[in-house]
């Protein structure tokens, strides 16, 4: 399979941390942090990879499915936490896998790193004290590398997620250029993207997708971009670029 460009990295980076990528088979994780801390990052992210597959293995519906399904009894946390979130979101719970490798890779690089930004597959946790930005990538729209998001310190921690249906790899019903989630909860965010994003087929279905956001508790902001056409609720702090 021909390799993705990242391209779409160079717009969050901040220059006062140290930026480093690890990759453990089909993850490809960009992390910045006060300093290098690869070696740790790549435990994480085997350590989660490898609860997810094993638990794959045991209930094979959960790689799958389209729709939320109830995890076993003895799941572990990150799959009970994807279940969850993707019943919130009412669709299946691989469409948090993205958010909750970010979200927990952070969880344990934290307590070496007391500023933090992980990125996995256009889905972002943030944590920290300083205000960050954060570009906007919409594939072929006219606001890719435009626009951005400003966070507070105030906010975060906080997940931004995006999903879209022009870009990468990850399956869409929809035909939006980016679909922008804001929340604390990272497998939240990842989630609800894609079943917002599943909504949007032409710039009219904006109104709706953002209406759609407004229902699921835990989203704090919602940007949507289809083309020359955008659409914002909630916390959502743009800037030009």
């Amino acid at each position: 399979m021909r390799e993705e460009p990242r391209d779409y990295r160079r717009i969050f980076k901040g220059e006062d941390l140290t930026y480093f990528t690890v990759r453990v088979k089909q993850t490809d994780v960009c992390i910045g942090a006060v300093h290098n801390l690869r070696k740790q990052a790549e435990e994480s992210i085997v350590k989660y990879r490898q609860q997810v597959e094993d638990y794959i293995r045991r209930q094979p519906v959960f790689l799958e499915s389209l729709v939320p399904i109830e995890p076993q009894d003895d799941a572990p946390v990150i799959i009970r936490h994807m279940c969850q979130a993707s019943k919130s979101a009412g669709v299946g719970p691989m469409a948090a896998i993205a958010g909750a490798i970010s979200f927990y890779t952070a969880k344990d690089l934290l307590s070496s790193s007391s500023e933090l930004v992980v990125e996995n597959g256009g889905d972002i946790y943030v944590a920290g004290a300083r205000e960050r930005r954060i570009g906007i990538f919409a594939g072929k729209s006219t606001f890719t590398g435009k626009i951005g998001l400003i966070l507070k310190p105030e906010d975060l921690p906080i997940s931004v997620c995006t999903s879209s249906g022009t870009v990468g790899h990850s399956l869409s019903f929809g035909c939006a250029d980016a679909v922008v989630i804001l929340s604390r909860d990272a497998c939240l965010a990842d989630a609800s993207a894609t079943a917002i994003g599943n909504i949007v087929k032409t710039t009219e279905d904006i109104g709706t997708a953002l209406e759609k956001a407004q229902t699921i508790q835990g989203i704090l902001g919602a940007l949507v971009i289809v083309g020359e056409r955008m659409g914002a609720w909630g916390c959502v702090r743009l800037v030009k670029l």
